[in-house]
């Protein structure tokens, strides 16, 4: 992240701060969209962000980031986003019914209760608390988050993306391998 716009955080400049505020909220805004949120909600995400954001800043923990400040922006307002839309699913889900008002008419859905974890998934969860920090966290970007390789470097420490690609396959290798050593598999 440039040292500038770190300055501009830490040195209150209401004005500068407040281009920097309006210079990425509209395409954030259309960002966010993709995942259902209403205007409301996006707003009020991207404002919670940039204020986390200017937080990070004041405490000195952007210095090291090499994303540019959007990326990292964006990076801390998809996992508000992923918060919000799992609070907005806990609390539209009354009694397993979710009720969806269509063409001014309530419709009635019917939410089936999850099954079972399978045994393969069962074990992946067992093991996976197994892996390391790193491993973990690097797992849960790619594949829970849907973050890309380049997201993910630009998000982490990670210095290329062949780095993340063999870290990625060392990870699920290891694994693989806790799995396979467990004697559970197949049982």
């Amino acid at each position: 992240m440039k040292a500038n716009q770190i300055n501009i955080f830490i040195h209150n400049n209401s004005k500068e701060i407040g281009l920097l505020y309006y210079k990425h909220r509209d395409a954030f805004i259309n960002f966010g969209k993709k995942y259902g949120l209403d205007y409301d909600d996006l707003t009020d995400i991207y404002q919670e962000a940039f204020i986390a954001l200017r937080n990070k800043a004041l405490s000195g923990k952007l210095e090291d980031v090499k994303s540019s400040l959007k990326t990292y922006l964006f990076g801390i307002g998809k996992y508000m986003i992923f918060d919000r839309l799992k609070e907005k699913r806990k609390t539209t889900n009354l009694d397993n019914t979710l009720y969806k008002v269509s063409d001014e008419e309530i419709v009635v859905v019917e939410i089936q209760k999850p099954q079972e974890l399978t045994l393969e998934q069962r074990l992946l969860k067992q093991f996976f608390k197994k892996l390391g920090k790193k491993c973990q966290e690097l797992l849960t970007m790619f594949y829970s988050r849907g973050l890309s390789i380049d997201d993910i470097i630009e998000l982490s420490d990670y210095s290329s993306s062949s780095v993340v690609r063999s870290q990625k396959s060392r990870c699920i290798k290891t694994l693989r391998e806790l799995i396979k050593q467990s004697n559970n598999y197949g049982q």
